[in-house]
Order: C-alpha cells, then sequence, then structure tokens
C-alpha cells in the first residue's frame, strides 16, 4: 500500500470518501469491487477514531431487545456471522453469562426470554445455542462473582473481533482492487461549481502540502467529526449528530475464562467484563460528550464507574487504578434523538445534502458491511448490480491457512509460537511477515519479554501497511498498547525499527 499523495490530483475519481475508520473503509473496498474509480482520505490514521475504540465484539446487540429493535439486531445478527466465516483470523464465537441477582431491574425470566428471542433472530446465522445455569452451576465455573441475593444465569454465544485489524484489512482489500488511498490527509474544504461539490481541498499533514481531489460524488464517512465537516459544506446546517462518550479499561490478570454481561447498580445500563489477551476488558461507559473529538479522553470518573461496578460483582479482587494496563475513550457518532444515550437507536442514516455530498451517520461496527452495500445502492446505483452476494467480503488476510506450523518456524529461526501468533492476526498474509527475514535476519527478534511480537512487524507496517508514524505501529498495527510491559522494552525496539524503516 504506497501513499502517493501526487497522484489524487491526476485523476477524477467517481467517488470520494472522506474518513477512514470502519464505514469509509468498507465502503472504499466495496465500491473498488464494483469498478469504480476510488478515493479515501484520512485525516489522522486508518481505525484510530471510534474504530480502534470498540468493545472489541461482533455483535447482536441483545440490549437493543429492550427497544424493540428486532430488526437492527437481526441485522446485526447476520453480519456478525458473515464476519465469522469471511475472517477466522480476526474473528472468534465467544460465550457470554448474564448472573441475575434479586431486585435488578431484569429479571431472570426477562434474560431467559432475551436469550430464547436472540437466538430466534439469528435463525441460520447462530453461533452456539442459548442455555439457562442454576446459582450452583454458575458458581462452580465462575467462584470469584458475587454470591449474595444471585438468583442465577443465562448464557449465549457473541463474537469477539480486533477492531483495528478488521478495518486496516478492509483498507488493504481497497488498495488491492485499484482505490487509492492515504492517510495523514485532511479535507480544508469542499470544492463546488453551481453550488455542487466536486471535489475537496486537501492537506497533506505529514509535509503541509495542499492539492486538490476530484471526484463526481463525494462521500462524508467521518464519524464523530461529520458535523465539522458538515459545517464546511454549510454553515447553515444543523448539528446531526449526538456524541456519546464510550470509555473501556484493561485490567490486569483474567477475571474468568467467561464473557460476562453485567447489569449495573447505579444506572440501568449494561456493561461488559471480558477475557481480552490475557487479561480483562472492562467497559463500557455511554455518557453525552460535546466537545471536540479530537480531544475525547478518559475522566476519573469514568474509570470510578467502571471499577465500582466491577468490584460489585466481582468483591473477592480487590480491585486497585494501579492495577489498570491501558484505558480509553472513544465516541459514538450516533443520530440526534432525544432520551438517554444507552436508548438512541445505533441504525444508521444516509443522506444527501444540497451540495450532493452524502453523509453516512450513525450505525455500528457489527453492521459495517451492510451500511458500506446501502451506501453503494445509494451513490453508485448502477454500478451497485455488481455488488457480490453477502458471503462474498474476504478481507485481506482471508483464506486457509495450511502450514506446518514447527516447519515454518525452523524456516525462518521463530518459535513456533511466534508463528501462531502472525497466522492469529495476519491470517493468510503471516508468510508475508516472516519472508521480510529472508532480507535481513534481524527481523526475526523478539520484540521484548512481553510478547511474541518480532521486529518484521514493524518493517512490515511500513513497507505494506501505511504506517506514518510510532503509534501507527504500536497502537494500531501491533496494538503493544494491551500488553503488560513494565520494562517498555517493547516501545524502545518498536521505535527503533520503525526509525530504520521509514527513513
Amino acid at each position: 500500500m504506497i501513499r502517493d499523495i501526487p497522484r489524487f490530483s491526476k485523476h477524477n475519481y467517481d467517488v470520494l470518501i472522506v474518513g477512514g475508520g470502519i464505514n469509509g473503509a468498507a465502503i472504499a473496498y466495496m465500491a473498488s469491487l464494483v469498478g469504480a474509480r476510488v478515493a479515501l482520505v484520512e485525516k489522522n490514521d486508518f481505525a484510530s477514531g471510534t474504530s480502534s475504540k470498540s468493545t472489541k465484539l461482533l455483535h447482536g446487540g441483545i440490549r437493543y431487545l429492550e427497544n424493540l429493535e428486532l430488526d437492527l439486531v437481526a441485522e446485526s445478527l447476520k453480519e456478525r456471522y458473515i464476519q465469522y466465516q469471511n475472517a477466522p483470523h480476526l474473528v472468534k464465537k465467544l460465550s457470554f453469562v448474564i448472573p441475575v441477582y434479586r431486585n435488578e431491574t431484569r429479571p431472570l425470566w426477562m434474560m431467559k426470554l432475551g436469550v430464547w428471542l436472540y437466538d430466534l433472530l439469528s435463525g441460520p446465522y447462530r453461533l452456539g445455542k442459548h442455555n439457562h445455569l442454576s446459582r450452583e452451576r454458575l458458581l462452580s465455573v465462575a467462584p470469584l462473582l458475587a454470591q449474595k441475593t444471585l438468583v442465577g444465569a443465562v448464557s449465549y454465544y457473541d463474537a469477539q473481533m480486533d477492531d483495528v485489524r478488521i478495518c486496516l484489512e478492509n483498507v488493504l482489500m481497497a488498495d488491492v482492487k485499484g482505490a487509492h488511498v492515504a492517510n495523514y490527509t485532511e479535507v480544508v474544504e469542499f470544492l463546488k461549481e453551481n453550488g455542487k461539490c466536486v471535489g475537496v481541498k486537501a492537506k497533506d499533514i505529514l509535509t503541509g502540502r495542499s492539492f486538490e481531489v476530484r471526484a463526481k460524488t463525494v462521500v462524508v464517512t467521518a464519524g464523530p467529526w461529520s458535523d465539522l465537516l458538515l459545517r464546511k459544506d454549510s454553515k447553515k446546517s444543523a448539528p446531526r449528530l449526538r456524541a456519546t462518550k464510550g470509555v473501556h479499561i484493561l485490567y490486569k490478570g483474567q477475571l474468568s475464562d467467561q464473557a460476562f454481561l453485567l447489569q449495573s447498580a447505579s444506572d440501568r445500563r449494561v456493561f461488559f467484563v471480558i477475557p481480552f489477551r490475557g487479561h480483562s476488558l472492562i467497559g463500557t461507559t455511554d455518557t453525552d460528550y460535546e466537545g471536540n473529538p479530537d480531544q475525547v479522553s478518559v475522566d476519573d470518573a469514568d474509570v470510578d464507574y467502571l471499577l465500582k461496578e466491577a468490584a460489585r460483582v466481582f468483591p473477592q479482587i480487590a480491585f486497585n487504578k494501579d492495577n489498570i494496563i491501558t484505558s480509553f475513550a472513544g465516541l459514538r457518532p450516533l443520530v440526534h434523538e432525544k432520551g438517554s444515550p444507552s436508548k438512541i437507536s445505533r441504525k444508521q442514516r444516509i443522506e444527501k445534502s444540497f451540495s450532493g455530498i452524502w453523509y453516512v451517520l450513525g450505525g455500528k461496527y457489527t453492521t459495517y458491511r451492510a451500511i458500506a452495500k446501502e451506501c453503494i445502492i445509494k451513490v453508485l446505483p448502477r454500478l451497485s448490480r455488481k455488488l457480490p452476494s453477502d458471503k462474498e467480503h474476504p478481507l485481506f488476510g482471508s483464506g486457509e491457512v495450511s502450514v506446518d506450523i514447527k516447519q515454518a518456524a525452523l524456516r525462518f529461526g521463530v518459535p513456533s509460537e511466534t508463528v501462531t501468533y502472525l497466522i492469529g492476526l495476519y491470517g493468510s498474509r503471516y508468510w508475508d511477515v516472516l519472508k521480510m527475514i529472508d532480507d535481513d535476519s534481524s527481523l526475526r527478534v523478539r520484540l521484548c519479554e512481553c510478547s511474541v511480537a518480532i521486529r518484521a512487524q514493524v518493517a512490515y507496517s511500513v513497507k505494506v501497511e501505511m504506517a506514518q508514524t510510532f503509534d501507527d505501529v504500536y497502537l494500531r498495527r501491533l496494538q503493544l498498547q494491551y500488553n503488560d510491559c513494565p520494562s517498555r522494552q517493547c516501545r524502545h525496539s518498536v521505535e527503533n525499527v520503525f526509525k530504520t524503516y521509514v527513513a
């Protein structure tokens, strides 16, 4: 994937997509599949916003059943299954348990009804069968749970994903299919002729150089930044979004092999405690946010809320902020509605402004492929007949992986666990990473004792995956911030290799 800025001014594209989160990435990929000339620009790095700040789940949204959004849940369950089939290296089946305590707002009978309906709406796309657990059986598999007033539990299945890699692999596939893509490219203003948008004036953040990108159609997929672009389009535009902040913390150690959906005692929300990379991902909050999307951050109140709720359900754990490995905050770009944040629909809207610019608003990560398909049908109606079937959406690392792990490890001089790890991250492209060792034997060396990641991944991030900065590699391509690494050696190692290959 080449970041070739000069070429953007040499073409008149069928569609220019502004925003390199999951929706923009998927639309760019799908538009390229149907034969459109496509450009995609992102002002920061791909997946650097909301698309890397999720709960790492592809899920139907069991809590949306309360809002009677049965169509959204059914669509999400289907999309969850398609991704599970198409990207098995990035999407894994995960069992969830919902423990129920006496006097909670959602009694056990309601939870039993919910998981039954969830499976019913799954139809042929079910990942596993729901179940009912007695109090005794639950405590036998999750002994750290609070026991007092525990009534029983239900279990169901959803999927855990690598949100950053899914987004990045959509970008990579768009590039493979001929799209021109670039990160660190900010839209400064829209170009208009007779009131209609014909492209954008953009700036290369890395060099400060300005240039124009011409396109028949412009699609904005900027998530929480959409209202800012709406005002560039027309100063009279009313806000279309209601941003809500979601905070997660990664707590040291794995509280259970089981994932939990839990009811909050301080409000009617639900939150998750999920096994994640050997630790426990706890989240999320859901509060209104009215500030600059570039400045969203984790507040003490957010952390206190999550730790307090987790401590109530796991009273045997002495939760301490010192055991938080990392935390992150993201914004949900919800379509503006009244009511409590958790009740606002996650359904997307695709709207066209007076100047002809299309805006993709709202939506949830799980339905990104369906959102992209709807966008193509509206924006490129004549080409939409070429859309592939629902099951044909392979990602960059999709495809069968047939490998003798021990033989591959011997061939490149790396441990077997490193080969296994690379397959889980890159899928069928793992060999491309290992092949870099042939040109530089030092790339087989591990970055740090905290991980089996190797130096070749840093080189691959720069040469193939368009990483431009240290954070692009450390936080997104390799996601090493989730490791418990007191020595911080992995940071130094990434920096050293990055400097070598970015020059």
